[in-house]
């Protein structure tokens, strides 16, 4: 009893809290530990068992009265507030259900499923990555991966029990599942439907394990499928398989695969949306002349004429050369930016031919320099 928490923190509120917000934190808390979403799991059990017990105490003022001023004394004989003190004419003796408490906030969820542990329940989904190229996720592709799911034995075929053997109608629960156990206390009998400890809800008992599976009835196997990647997929967007994650329990549905996307970088393309930019780096006299130029596209290469005098940055679009369109048709487009070159490490013939066409030029070829200047020497004068 030492280990026994404080009902208010089990559940995760201060002391005075209201009855909406002790209501609001027990659904929380049972849900976080409901047995059908740890099955097998001791611990997420205990701590299940604990939250009811918690809420059942609180959420009843004169129980809750009694634990406020006397602590666990005042609402569990085995501290003492003892069957000495109130013997069996116990006013406060009632019959509680703690199933029907949770029952009545979630419905389904805590009812049927909580006490049939052999009803169908869906697999748990798996989560896996492929890297593919740029050119991949703008074309689309087909890949095959490989991964680790938890599937039905196939040597006893999900039962658990050895080939050859059947399953043995569980001795203490008769096939139920449950117990239900009746605890009288000084403050009344408080009666609590509990999963079979020796069938674990499952209403069956397994004599001769399944070497392969060791009883479980699922094995850890590695699974390889092929998978088809849409054109335009982007980066980091996931892909769901239906049908491809763990298998189920008692025959229901296996869960799904979830395919995360990485797409690699591009040695020349950037993607911006369904577009894609690229940069051409031109001479100076390409840029200055015109200069027919050979442009990467996702479609090969594609011959453009560069006009005479471009500038640095002007961007030309080649029309539909872009990504296809997610799950639609049409294409984005390509959009090229252009960069100029300064030549380097010039030596003195080359330097002495720039001199002399820089004296040829006058203000009209450098419209942009002369604009400059001319706002420059307004400004200081």
């Amino acid at each position: 009893m030492a280990d026994k928490r404080d009902y208010y923190e089990v559940l995760g509120v201060e002391k005075g809290v209201s009855d909406d917000e002790l209501k609001k934190a027990f659904r929380q808390q049972a849900k976080k530990y409901h047995p059908d979403l740890h099955p097998n799991d001791k611990e997420a059990e205990s701590k299940f068992k604990e939250v009811n017990e918690a809420y059942e105490v609180l959420s009843d003022k004169e129980k809750r009265a009694r634990y406020d001023r006397f602590g666990f004394a005042g609402v569990d004989p085995n501290y003492g507030a003892g069957s000495t003190a109130y013997g069996g004419g116990n006013p406060f003796a009632q019959d509680i259900d703690l199933n029907d408490i949770f029952n009545s906030f979630f419905g389904g969820f805590g009812g049927s499923s909580a006490r049939n542990r052999n009803a169908p329940r869906r697999g748990s989904d798996v989560e896996t990555s492929i890297s593919i190229t740029f050119e991949e996720a703008a074309k689309g592709c087909k890949k095959e991966i490989q991964y680790d799911i938890v599937d039905t034995c196939k040597e006893c075929n999900g039962t658990g029990a050895e080939k050859g053997t059947d399953l043995k109608t569980c001795p203490v629960c008769n096939g139920k599942g449950q117990a239900t156990v009746n605890k009288r206390t000084p403050f009344g009998v408080v009666q609590t439907t509990q999963t079979c400890e020796k069938c674990r809800g499952k209403g069956k008992i397994i004599e001769k394990p399944c070497k392969k599976c060791s009883g479980a009835g699922r094995t850890k196997i590695t699974k390889t499928v092929t998978v088809t990647v849409p054109a335009g997929i982007g980066n980091e967007q996931i892909l769901n398989i239906s049908g491809h994650g763990n298998c189920g329990y008692n025959g229901g549905p296996a869960g799904d695969l979830h395919v995360y996307i990485n797409v690699k970088r591009h040695d020349i393309f950037e993607r911006k949306g369904d577009d894609v930019w690229c940069e051409i780096p031109l001479t100076f006299t390409q840029a200055a002349l015109g200069h027919e130029v050979i442009v990467p596209t996702l479609d090969g290469k594609v011959s453009y004429n560069v006009h005479a005098g471009t500038q640095p940055g002007d961007v030309f679009k080649l029309k539909g050369k872009g990504i296809q369109h997610l799950n639609s048709k049409g294409r984005g487009d390509q959009y090229v930016k252009v960069t100029i070159e300064v030549p380097r490490n010039l030596n003195n013939e080359q330097k002495k031919a720039l001199q002399n066409f820089d004296s040829l030029c006058q203000s009209a070829n450098y419209q942009k320099s002369t604009s400059f200047f001319e706002k420059v020497k307004k400004l200081f004068n």
